[in-house]
């Protein structure tokens, strides 16, 4: 299906690995970022090699979240759309795109325009969503997301692929009526977590997963399920798994891996044995997180790309 999607095909294939970063690339921890040198850090990554740019969709920063400090605090698909202008192959990825929160007619018409614009540079994520602040503040029901998220993919997927579609929802009803712009090509959708479905739904529904932190052996095991499930749909093309993972890079290339939040602590030269396993358990893309890192994250990148990304280079 997308044997001629040049980012998917960048980063994904039957057992190999490739590496993106999370926006902001920036060691911000538990304060507001200052989002200082993006598109500067961005071009240099995409000159290293990393595949994708990651960007999550948070509308409010609330109190009691784990996270406070909101990311990249910017609109996604506009701030996305800013960083595609500056560079020239490095994909965006959505991780991930809030269905709930969104009308799916409109979601369908900004994806289009991005695809559009800056062709087969869409990694499309969708989830369900867990920021109830979000949910409140748009008066969205948070419990029945779950429902609103499949109908939501429905609604969008038949917007976006099918020429005068007929659609009735309880978003609403389109007849005699099509997208402009549509894509030329399918957008690959990656399911991220559960969104509040079964795993059966997930491979039926899904061009891959992607999975929330774990370390590899529990990663392993969602691995195994979801390729069982793939297999179990009747499915028998790859569908990629991809994972984010908090990096905290040690100076000493060879420090042991220590936990962290959502991820480790360790040298580089561990972290391309950890990279090996996981890669060997079935992991397509990993994308580093270096919100908690002790170091700046420039020097971080530069480490990585030096070092680590010629063990994991983009699948040109």
């Amino acid at each position: 299906m997308f044997d001629n999607h040049r980012s998917y095909q960048r980063m994904y294939r039957e057992g190999e690995l490739t590496l993106g970063l999370h926006v902001p690339l920036e060691n911000f921890k538990s304060q507001t970022p200052t989002l200082t040198k993006q598109v500067e850090l961005a071009q240099k990554a995409e000159q290293y090699g990393f595949t994708t740019l990651w960007l999550r969709d948070v509308l409010l920063k609330g109190p009691y979240f784990l996270d406070p400090a909101v990311g990249q605090i910017y609109d996604m698909l506009i701030y996305g759309t800013h960083l595609l202008g500056q560079t020239k192959q490095i994909a965006l990825g959505t991780s991930a795109l809030v269905l709930p929160l969104r009308h799916p007619l409109r979601s369908a018409k900004e994806l289009a325009t991005i695809e559009a614009l800056f062709p087969e540079r869409l990694i499309l994520g969708v989830s369900s969503g867990d920021r109830q602040a979000d949910f409140h503040g748009l008066g969205i029901d948070h419990p029945s997301r779950g429902t609103q998220f499949q109908e939501s993919l429905h609604v969008m997927e038949q917007a976006l692929y099918t020429d005068y579609p007929e659609i009735r929802s309880d978003y609403g009803d389109v007849t005699g009526a099509t997208l402009v712009p549509r894509p030329k090509k399918r957008i690959p959708t990656m399911i991220t977590g559960f969104a509040q479905q079964d795993m059966d739904w997930l491979a039926t529904n899904g061009d891959g997963w992607m999975y929330y932190p774990q370390g590899p052996f529990e990663q392993a095991s969602a691995i195994k399920d979801w390729r069982r499930a793939s297999q179990d749909a009747g499915t028998t093309r790859f569908r990629p798994f991809s994972m984010p993972m908090h990096l905290d890079l040690a100076a000493d290339p060879d420090e042991a891996p220590t936990p962290i939040r959502l991820g480790f602590r360790l040298g580089r030269n561990r972290l391309i044995e950890l990279l090996h396993l996981y890669r060997e358990l079935g992991v397509n893309h990993l994308f580093f997180a270096l919100f908690d890192s002790e170091r700046p994250a420039e020097d971080v990148i530069d480490e990585l790309g030096t070092y680590v990304l010629p063990h994991f280079p983009p699948l040109d």
